[in-house]
C-alpha cells in the first residue's frame, strides 16, 4: 500500500500500527543496504568513465599524499561563505603541525562587485595576514637599490605557496586550474564565472606584488583527506558528515577512463577523485524514500538534486522528522502527538533544528556507556577503533516502536525521558501540559529512527569505496593485508551526534563483514578547508607546480 503523510487512527491500536508502519519505512535491513551500495559502485564506473553524472567523480590531479613526516610552511585561503579564512600551517614532521589563521569579513558589495574587486581584497587579506600574524617569509618582496636610478632587483627569497580552498562549483583541469562554472551562497562577482579562478587570484597577489604563489586548487573534502593522512600515516578515504555530505578516495589512475589520453593517465599511478556523493541516486530508485522525504525534497530550493544529501546531512535531518512529528499532530480522528497542538517552531520550514535532535538523542544517552568515538590522532596511536566489536553489537534498537510504551520502561529510562519533555518543551515552544511522557518518547522514538537511517546510510557510502579500492568484498569475506584503513572524517554530525559514528559502523560490517570492518580506523581530519589546503599545496610543489 502506497504511504502518505494523511493519518488516520481511530483507536489506540491504530495508534500503535501506524507507529510500527513509519518505523518499517525508516528501516534499513542488510539487504537493501547492500542494494544501494551497489548502485553506488555503478555510479563510481559511470562517474569515472564519462563527465556530465550527478556523481560527478571529479579527478582533482593530486596524485599524492602525506605521511606525516613533511615539513615547512604553507599557507591557505578558504572562501566560501560570510568570511575568508587566511592560514599558515606550519609542518612539524611527526604527523603534527602548528596553525595560525585569521578571518576576514566578505561584504555585500564585494560578494556582487566586480570580480576583480574581490579578488583584490582576497589578496589585501592574505597580505594583511602575512603582515600581522603569520612567521611565513615577507609579503613583498625586498629591494635592494644601490644605484637610485638603476632597476629594482628582486630578492631570491621564494615565493611562498598557497592552497586555495574554493567553495563553489568549479569545472577543475589541472591542480592549479579551474573555471567558475557558476556563483552560489549570495555571491555573484561579475566578470568571474568562466574564468580560470586561480588565475583571478594570482592575478591580483601580481597586482600588489605579494611574494605568493597560488599552486592548488582544493575542494574541502580532499582536504579532509590530506590533513587525516598527515596526522595519521595514510588515508583512503576523506568524508564529510555534517550540514552536508560529500567524500574523496584515492582512486588508481587507469581506472578514470573519461581522462582519455591526457598525460595524467598516462602517467599513471594514483590519483584523489572528489565524488561529489551528495548527488547520488538523484532519481531515488534505491533510497529508501518516504513521504516525509518527498516532502523535504519537492520544499527545497534544489528539487530532485543532492538526492543522497538529503537523507543524510544535518541541513535536512531536523526538517524530516518535522514533518513526521507535523503529521502526528495533525492525525484524525484523534492525534496521536502534543493533544493536536502546535508550535512557531513546528509550524515553520526548517523550524527544527538537526542540533535539537542532537539534544534528545544525547538526553536519552545519559547514564549509558559511550560507543565509537571518532578518534583524534592522539587516540588513534593507542587505540584502533575504540570499542570492540562484540560490545558494539550490543548497542540497543532504540528504533522500535516498543520504547513509545512508557509503562513498559525502566525506572531510569523513564527519568531519561523527562529530560527529554524538557527539551521538547523548550526547543519546540510548546505548552508543558500539551507534553506527556508518551510524546517525549514518540519524539525521541521518531528521532533515533531520522538519524539511525541517516547513520546507515552514511556507512553504505564508506562500503563503497572500500570496494571500489579493492580493500573489501561487498557481502564480507574478504579483507586486505594492510593492517589499518585510515578515513579521515569531518562534520558536525559524525563528530557530535550521539551514536552517528556507531550506527555508520555497524551498518559497514554487514556491507563488507567484520575481518575489513575492525581494521577501519575513522578518525577527524582537523581542518579540512584550511590544513588541507596548505596540505593541498605541499602536494603541489612535490608534483613540480
Amino acid at each position: 500500500m502506497t504511504k502518505t503523510t494523511a493519518i488516520y487512527a481511530p483507536s489506540p491500536d491504530d495508534a500503535r500500527r501506524i507507529l510500527d508502519e513509519i518505523e518499517d519505512q525508516f528501516r534499513l535491513p542488510k539487504e537493501d543496504l547492500m542494494r544501494i551500495t551497489s548502485q553506488f559502485l555503478e555510479d563510481f564506473a559511470l562517474g569515472l568513465s564519462e563527465y556530465n553524472h550527478p556523481m560527478a567523480m571529479i579527478p582533482t590531479f593530486v596524485t599524492g599524499v602525506p605521511d606525516g613526516s613533511e615539513t615547512g610552511t604553507f599557507l591557505a585561503l578558504d572562501l566560501g561563505g560570510t568570511n575568508l579564512r587566511v592560514c599558515e600551517v606550519e609542518l612539524l614532521g611527526n604527523h603534527e603541525f602548528v596553525l595560525r589563521q585569521q578571518k576576514y569579513k566578505v561584504s555585500d558589495a564585494l560578494k556582487t562587485g566586480e570580480a576583480t574587486t574581490l579578488f583584490d581584497y582576497l589578496a589585501d587579506s592574505v597580505d594583511a595576514f602575512l603582515t600581522e600574524f603569520a612567521s611565513a617569509v615577507p609579503s613583498s618582496p625586498s629591494f635592494e637599490q644601490p644605484n637610485p636610478f638603476g632597476s629594482p632587483t628582486l630578492s631570491e627569497e621564494p615565493a611562498v605557496p598557497l592552497g586555495l580552498t574554493f567553495s563553489f562549483p568549479v569545472e577543475q583541469t589541472a591542480l592549479d586550474q579551474g573555471k567558475i562554472l557558476t556563483w552560489t551562497k549570495g555571491f555573484a562577482a561579475k566578470n568571474a564565472v568562466g574564468n580560470d579562478v586561480v588565475k583571478l587570484l594570482q592575478d591580483a597577489f601580481d597586482r600588489k606584488h605579494l611574494h605568493v604563489k597560488c599552486v592548488a586548487l582544493v575542494n574541502d573534502t580532499v582536504g579532509a583527506l590530506l590533513s587525516r593522512a598527515y596526522t595519521g600515516g595514510s588515508c583512503v578515504l576523506g568524508a564529510i558528515f555534517g550540514t552536508g555530505t560529500n567524500g574523496a578516495y584515492v582512486e588508481r589512475v587507469e581506472n578514470i577512463k573519461k581522462l582519455g589520453d591526457s598525460p595524467a593517465r598516462q602517467r599513471g599511478g594514483h590519483m584523489i577523485v572528489n565524488a561529489e556523493w551528495g548527488a547520488f541516486n538523484n532519481t531515488r530508485t534505491v533510497l529508501p524514500t518516504t513521504p516525509y522525504d518527498n516532502k523535504v525534497d519537492r520544499q527545497s530550493i534544489n528539487p530532485r538534486l543532492q538526492g543522497f544529501e538529503k537523507f543524510i546531512s544535518g541541513m535536512y535531518l531536523g526538517e524530516i522528522l518535522r514533518n513526521m512529528l507535523i503529521s502526528l499532530v495533525d492525525a484524525a480522528p484523534k492525534p496521536l502527538l502534543f493533544n493536536g497542538r502546535s508550535s512557531g517552531p513546528l509550524n515553520t520550514h526548517y523550524g527544527l533544528d538537526t542540533a535539537v535532535m542532537s539534544e534528545i538523542e544525547d538526553a536519552w544517552e545519559t547514564g549509558r556507556v559511550p560507543v565509537v568515538p571518532v578518534l583524534d590522532s592522539d587516540a588513534a596511536k593507542s587505540n584502533t577503533n575504540g570499542i570492540a566489536a562484540e560490545e558494539l553489537a550490543s548497542v540497543p534498537d532504540w528504533q522500535s516502536a516498543f520504547f513509545t510504551e512508557v509503562d513498559k520502561l525502566s525506572p531510569d529510562d523513564k527519568a531519561r525521558l523527562e529530560r527529554v519533555q524538557g527539551i521538547i518543551v523548550q526547543r519546540l515552544a510548546l505548552d508543558p501540559a500539551d507534553v506527556s511522557l508518551h510524546d517525549a518518547a514518540v519524539v525521541r522514538w521518531a528521532t533515533s529512527l531520522v538519524a539511525n537511517r541517516a547513520a546507515r546510510l552514511s556507512g553504505c557510502a564508506v562500503a563503497a569505496v572500500l570496494v571500489q579500492t579493492e580493500r573489501a568484498k561487498l557481502g564480507g569475506g574478504f579483507a586486505t593485508d594492510e593492517e589499518k584503513i585510515c578515513v579521515g572524517v569531518d562534520g558536525s554530525l559524525i563528530q557530535h551526534y550521539p551514536n552517528f559514528n556507531a550506527r555508520l559502523r555497524e551498518s559497514l560490517r554487514e556491507l563488507v563483514g567484520d575481518e575489513v570492518e575492525a581494521k577501519v580506523e575513522i578518525g577527524l581530519a582537523k581542518d579540512g578547508s584550511g590544513v588541507g589546503a596548505a596540505l593541498c599545496a605541499l602536494q603541489a610543489i612535490k608534483q613540480g607546480h
